[in-house]
C-alpha cells in the first residue's frame, strides 16, 4: 500500500487491517517497509500494538497470527517474515524508532506467569526486576492492574508468549519442528543480542529516553549474600507501591537489550513455578497448571545452549581475575554480564522447570526432549567452541575448571538424577528409544572425574554447620598482602562450603532433606535399576531371537506359502519399534548403559554379572511359562495391577492367539482370495444343513465320536485356552464342529495337491484316480491320529 502523505493515522490503522484481509503477505510486508521508513513515530504509535498482535497472534490464543511455529523453510512464505522480523529488519527498526520516544504499551497482569502473577494480586512486588516501576495503578484495583512496557519489552513479551499461547492449529499439524521460522526467530535473536563475540550492535535510532530494567551485573556483583537461599537483594519482598525508581546508569545502557531480552525468555518459558507452589504440585488434589510441550522444551533446549556458549566466551584473563580485581579494571558491562548470566537469571527457574517436566512428562519417547535440555545444561564444557573429533569427545576427561560449576549447580546433577532413577522403573526399557535415554544419562555421568566432582560437592554440602560461624569475610588478603597460604586455602574452603549450601537451601529451602547420590540408599536404587535393565535386556534378546527365527523359517518360499501358515507369528507383546534392527539396538544401549552404571558407581563386575546370569536363568525357568497375575471374572481373566506390572517389565506375558472365528479373519497372503471366498460359501452351506448331526457325532463317546472330532474341531482350542485369556462366549463359539474347507484355498496346498496329481499322471492315474488316493491317504492319517494321537502326545 503506498503511503499517503495526508492521511490521519486512524485511517492508517484502518487501512492496513483492510489490506490484512485482500493482499499477500508479500504485499503486506512491503507495504509496512514503506509506512516504517516514512511516517513518524507518532503515528507508528496507534499500529504498533495491532501489527505485533497481527504478527505473533493476540495473548488469548483466538488470533493466530502468522502461525510462525508452523511456517517452515519450505513454504513460499518463510524467506518474507523472516526477513521482516530479522533482528536487523524493519520490524526491529520500528520497535527502535518508538524506543527513541517515550511511549508505554500495557500488558494486563493475568498474562503474566503465574508466580509473578501471584505476587502482584497480594501486593508483593515481584522478584524480577523487569517488572519493577511499570505497574499502573487504575481506580478499579489491583485485579485490574497492567504493566506498562516500553517498545522493545512490549515486542519481546509478545514474542515469548507466541511460544506457550495455546492456539488452534490446522488439523495434523503441530510445532514442534526445530526449522520452524520461530525457532529459527529464537536463534538469530540469542545470537544478535548476546553475541559470543563483539557486542550488540547500537540502536539506529538515539535512546536517551530508554530505561534500564535489571541492575547491571558490574553494580551488582560484589554485594554479598545476607543468608542461605538469597540470590540478590532484589529478593527482599517490597510492596507494590515501593516501586524502585528506574535506573538510569549510563553502564548499563550499553546492556539493556540483552538483559531484557533474557529476562523476558526466562520469565515468560521458564517461571511458571515459585518454590513454594512448586512443593504445593506434590500434593495430588493440587490441579495442575501448565503443561509444557516438547517445542516449548526444545525452545528452552537453545536458550540453555546458546547462553552456555555465550558464558564460555568470556575472556580467559576476565575469567581468571579475581573478585577484588573487578572494581579496578575497565570491564564491559557485556563481559560482566557473561560471568553471571547463568547463575543469576538461569539456574533456580530451569531447576524448578526441569523437575516438573521429570515429574509430570509422559512416560514415552517424547521425553527425549526434556532429558537432553537438562544434559545440556549439565554439561557446559561442551560448548566452549573448542574442535574436537568424537573419538577424543568419548574419552575426554573434563577439565578441573569446571569443578566450581558443578558445585554451584550440584542439585541439577543430583537431585534430578535420582528423579530420573525413579522415573526409569516405570518406563517400558524394551522400547529402544526409553533404552537409549538410559545410555545417554548414564554416559554423560560416566565422563572421566565428572563423578569425583560430585561427589566433593557433596561433602561440601555435609559440612558441619560450625564451619560457616566462622567464615572470613570475602575479601580476605593475599599472601603477598600480608596475608598466609594455609589463612588463603582455609577461606577458600569455607568459601566453596557457602556457595554450596546457599544453591541448596536456596532450591530446595531451608528445611530440605538432601539425599546423597553416592549414599546407601542411592546405591540401593541403582541396584535395583541393574535389575530392571537385566530383565528388559534379557526380553529383548528373547523377541530378537524369536523374530529371528520366524524370518528365518518362512524367509525362503515365502511366495508359495511354505512358511508358518499359524497367524500368530509375531512374538506375543511386540511393537512395530520392537522388532529387528530395533531389538539389537535395546540390547546395546542397555549393556553399555550397565558398564557406565557400574563405572559411575564403582560396582563389582564379577557381582553383576552373576546378578545377570542368575536372573536370566529364573526368567527362563520359571517366568517365561508362568500367566502374569489374574483373577477370575464372569468373561474371563482379569489382570490385577501387579499383572500389569509384570508385563510392563517383561516378566510375564499372555500367549496372544486369534481368537475370533478362523474362518472370517483376514485373507492371508499366502491363500488365494477367490477360492477363500469361495470354499467359505461350501462350508457354510454344509454346515448349516448338517449342523445337527455333526454335534451329535461329536458328541459320542466312541470311536467314531473320536474320529469325528478330529476332523470337525479345532485340535489347539484346548492348549491355547490356558496360555490365553478368552470370553466365554468365544470359548463356546470355536467349541461347535464344523467343516471348514478353508486350508484347500493355501497356495501351499494347491502346490502340493498340483505336485501329487503330476506324480500321479507320470505313473499313468488319471485324475479320479489320484483324487481317490488322496481322499483315502487323508482317511487312513486321520484313523491313525485317532488310534494313536494320545500315545504320542505322552511320548
Amino acid at each position: 500500500m503506498a503511503a499517503p502523505t495526508l492521511q490521519q493515522p486512524s485511517f492508517l490503522l484502518a487501512n492496513l487491517k483492510a489490506d490484512a484481509t485482500t493482499k499477500t503477505l508479500l504485499q503486506r510486508c512491503q507495504d509496512l517497509v514503506k509506512i516504517i521508513d516514512e511516517y513518524p513515530a507518532k503515528e507508528l504509535h496507534l499500529i504498533f500494538p495491532w501489527l505485533v498482535e497481527s504478527v505473533f497472534g493476540s495473548l488469548d490464543g483466538i488470533i493466530a497470527g502468522w502461525n510462525l511455529r508452523l511456517l517452515h523453510s519450505r513454504s513460499n512464505e518463510y524467506n518474507i517474515v523472516m526477513e521482516f522480523l530479522n533482528p536487523s529488519g524493519p520490524m526491529m527498526n520500528l520497535v527502535y524508532k518508538l524506543q527513541a520516544e517515550e511511549y508505554k504499551y500495557e500488558i494486563p497482569v493475568h498474562y503474566l506467569p503465574g508466580p509473578v502473577k501471584a505476587c502482584i494480586q497480594q501486593g508483593v512486588l515481584p522478584d524480577c526486576p523487569l517488572f519493577h516501576n511499570k505497574l499502573q495503578f487504575p481506580p478499579a484495583g489491583l485485579l485490574t492492574l497492567n504493566l506498562a512496557l516500553n517498545p522493545f519489552e512490549f515486542f519481546m513479551f509478545n514474542f515469548a508468549c507466541c511460544l506457550i499461547t495455546p492456539k488452534s492449529f490446522p488439523p495434523g499439524q503441530h510445532g514442534s519442528s526445530t526449522d520452524s521460522a520461530y525457532f529459527v526467530l529464537v536463534d538469530n535473536y540469542l545470537k544478535y543480542f548476546l553475541p559470543s563475540e563483539g557486542s550488540v550492535p547500537p540502536s539506529p535510532f538515539s535512546d536517551s529516553r530508554g530505561s534500564v530494567t535489571a541492575p547491571s551485573p558490574s553494580r551488582s556483583s560484589s554485594v554479598s549474600f545476607a543468608g542461605y537461599g538469597v540470590h540478590s537483594p532484589s529478593l527482599l519482598k517490597h510492596h507494590i507501591f515501593h516501586q524502585p525508581s528506574v535506573n538510569a546508569d549510563p553502564a548499563a545502557q550499553e546492556i539493556w537489550r540483552s538483559e531484557t531480552l533474557l529476562q523476558m525468555f526466562v520469565e515468560i518459558w521458564l517461571h511458571h513455578y515459585s518454590l513454594e507452589m512448586y512443593q504445593k504440585l506434590q500434593s495430588p488434589q493440587v490441579k495442575e497448571p501448565f503443561s509444557p510441550t516438547e517445542e516449548h522444551v526444545l525452545v528452552v533446549r537453545l536458550l540453555v545452549k546458546h547462553l552456555h556458549a555465550f558464558s564460555n566466551s568470556l575472556k580467559p584473563e576476565q575469567l581468571s581475575s579475581s573478585p577484588s580485581a573487578h572494581s579496578h579494571t575497565h570491564t564491559s558491562p557485556l563481559e560482566e554480564f557473561k560471568r553471571v548470566v547463568v547463575q543469576r537469571f538461569v539456574q533456580q527457574k530451569l531447576y524448578l522447570f526441569l523437575q516438573h517436566c521429570f515429574g509430570h512428562w509422559p512416560l514415552d519417547a517424547s521425553f527425549r526432549a526434556v532429558l537432553e535440555t537438562w544434559l545440556s545444561y549439565i554439561q557446559p564444557w561442551r560448548y566452549t567452541g573448542e574442535k574436537t573429533n568424537p573419538q577424543q569427545e568419548q574419552n575426554r576427561t573434563v577439565p578441573d575448571k569446571w569443578e566450581s560449576f558443578v558445585q554451584e549447580n550440584l542439585l541439577m546433577y543430583t537431585k534430578l538424577f535420582q528423579v530420573f532413577l525413579n522415573r526409569t522403573m516405570r518406563t517400558d526399557l524394551v522400547n529402544a528409544k526409553n533404552a537409549l535415554m538410559v545410555f545417554r544419562v548414564a554416559k554423560v555421568f560416566a565422563q572421566p572425574n565428572l563423578a569425583e566432582m560430585i561427589q566433593k560437592g557433596e561433602q561440601l554440602f555435609l559440612e558441619p554447620e560450625h564451619v560457616l560461624h566462622h567464615r572470613q569475610p570475602r575479601g580476605y588478603l593475599t599472601p603477598s598482602q600480608g596475608g598466609s597460604y594455609l589463612s588463603s586455602r582455609q577461606r577458600v574452603m569455607t568459601d566453596m562450603v557457602f556457595r554450596v549450601k546457599s544453591h541448596v537451601y536456596a532450591l530446595e529451602g531451608q528445611d530440605c532433606q538432601y539425599k546423597q547420590m553416592f549414599g546407601t540408599e542411592l546405591r540401593a536404587a541403582v541396584m535395583k535399576l541393574i535389575q530392571i535393565i537385566a530383565q528388559a535386556r534379557h526380553t529383548a534378546k528373547r523377541i530378537s531371537d524369536h523374530s529371528n527365527e520366524v524370518a528365518a523359517n518362512n524367509s525362503f518360499l515365502s511366495w508359495f506359502g511354505m512358511g508358518s501358515s499359524d497367524p500368530n507369528t509375531t512374538f506375543p507383546g511386540a511393537e512395530p519399534e520392537e522388532s529387528g534392527e530395533c531389538l539389537k539396538k535395546t540390547h546395546e544401549f542397555l549393556d553399555r548403559a550397565l558398564e557406565n552404571l557400574c563405572q559411575i558407581f564403582k560396582l563389582n563386575q564379577g557381582q553383576l554379572t552373576q546378578l545377570i546370569s542368575n536372573l536370566g536363568s529364573s526368567q527362563d525357568d520359571g517366568n517365561s511359562k508362568q500367566l502374569p497375575d489374574c483373577i477370575q471374572g464372569e468373561n474371563g481373566l482379569i489382570l490385577t495391577d501387579l499383572g500389569r506390572r509384570q508385563i510392563i517389565s517383561g516378566l510375564r506375558r499372555f500367549e496372544i492367539h486369534y481368537q475370533g472365528d478362523l474362518e472370517l479373519q483376514p485373507i492371508r497372503s499366502y491363500e488365494n482370495a477367490l477360492l477363500v471366498r469361495l470354499f467359505y460359501k461350501i462350508s457354510s452351506l454344509v454346515n448349516n444343513r448338517f449342523g445337527g448331526h455333526m454335534n451329535a457325532l461329536c458328541s459320542r463317546p466312541d470311536f467314531l465320536g473320536r474320529l469325528g472330532r478330529h476332523y470337525l474341531s479345532e485340535q489347539e482350542s484346548t492348549a491355547k485356552l490356558k496360555q490365553s485369556p478368552m470370553t466365554q462366549r468365544t470359548l463356546e463359539r470355536n467349541r461347535q464342529p464344523r467343516l471348514s474347507l478353508r486350508p484347500l484355498a493355501s497356495y501351499r496346498t494347491i502346490l502340493l495337491l498340483l505336485l501329487f496329481y503330476m506324480f500321479g499322471a507320470l505313473l499313468s492315474f488319471g485324475p479320479v484316480s489320484s483324487t481317490l488316493l488322496i481322499l483315502t491317504g487323508g482317511f487312513l492319517y486321520g484313523l491313525m491320529m485317532t488310534l494313536f494321537g494320545d500315545k504320542l502326545k505322552t511320548q
